[in-house]
């Protein structure tokens, strides 16, 4: 329902890597629109969330983590979240309550006080269920330090606290205007983006630490079965920098790639509503992370 109060708008969520920008947004949603991961700069793509309420929508967007880039896909991500930014209603800087504000965070409020302009940032603090209440106090204290914000906010995305209060705050922050999504609508990310984050979600899981930001996924085939209308087959390259992490993903004997198939199939055919076969190979795109030529190939 709309009426004259009635509020849309887009309000991004901003933070260095693994600060529980993923799973906040999955939990303002409602449903796991963002794929999450407790590896540093799960998130490459700008995935929108759409929460719907009686007296408006926020389209919720989730960024890449902010950091000091050391590659050039590094430099792409943080040039995506800059102008993800100067392009919402208000933005929410995340930081979380389970470590001290460090460097990382004071360079993203620098950032931040550099290009957001007139926008209205809220100081978000995550993770408040993994540390006790005196440990939130100080971290509330540590954020109100970093710059200038509207609001202060300690959250847990986990059991659910404040994340009224969080939406609230947001809602009145975003202009007059009838929605911009259909009730019920909960994402406008492709099928198939949502896919290949699902299948990296699922290589991400218990590989060695450098191997995370060397996986990049490129859905190749996805299409519903000539002879089958209840089956989708999809085709998806799973993209490596070296040779030795190719087998790290594989696994011995194909073991780690099945078990990498089977996790990815079951959150597909959920999210597809259908049985899916899933067919993976592992491919060497040498250093694709510093080559502009492969970034491009792979949607970067």
């Amino acid at each position: 329902m709309t009426g004259p109060e009635y509020r849309c708008g887009f309000a991004c969520l901003l933070g260095r890597p693994n600060t529980g920008k993923s799973t906040l947004i999955n939990a303002l949603v409602g449903t796991k629109v963002a794929i999450m991961s407790d590896r540093p700069q799960t998130t490459r793509q700008v995935i929108r969330g759409i929460v719907h309420r009686d007296d408006g929508q926020i389209v919720v967007v989730d960024t890449p983590g902010f950091h000091r880039p050391r590659t050039l896909l590094g430099q792409r991500l943080n040039d995506l979240v800059l102008a993800t930014v100067s392009e919402v209603d208000v933005v929410m800087l995340c930081v979380p309550a389970d470590a001290r504000v460090g460097p990382g965070d004071r360079y993203i409020a620098e950032q931040l006080a550099r290009t957001a302009g007139r926008t209205p940032v809220i100081a978000v603090v995550t993770k408040t269920d993994l540390v006790a209440p005196d440990v939130v106090a100080d971290r509330l204290l540590e954020v109100s330090r970093l710059g200038e914000w509207v609001e202060i906010v300690p959250v847990s995305a986990r059991d659910g606290f404040q994340l009224g209060l969080l939406t609230d705050l947001l809602l009145a922050r975003l202009p007059v205007s009838p929605p911009l999504y259909p009730d019920g609508e909960l994402t406008d990310a492709p099928e198939r983006q949502m896919v290949a984050e699902l299948i990296r979600e699922a290589a991400l899981d218990g590989v060695r630490d450098e191997l995370p930001h060397s996986i990049a996924i490129v859905v190749e085939e996805m299409a519903t079965r000539p002879d089958r209308d209840d089956l989708v087959d999809i085709a998806a390259d799973l993209y490596v920098e070296r040779e030795s992490q190719k087998g790290i993903v594989i696994g011995v004997k194909g073991q780690r790639l099945r078990q990498v198939g089977t996790t990815a199939r079951a959150q597909i055919e959920a999210l597809l509503g259908t049985r899916v076969y899933l067919d993976l190979r592992v491919k060497v795109a040498k250093d694709w992370q510093r080559d502009p030529k492969q970034l491009r190939k792979l949607g970067f």
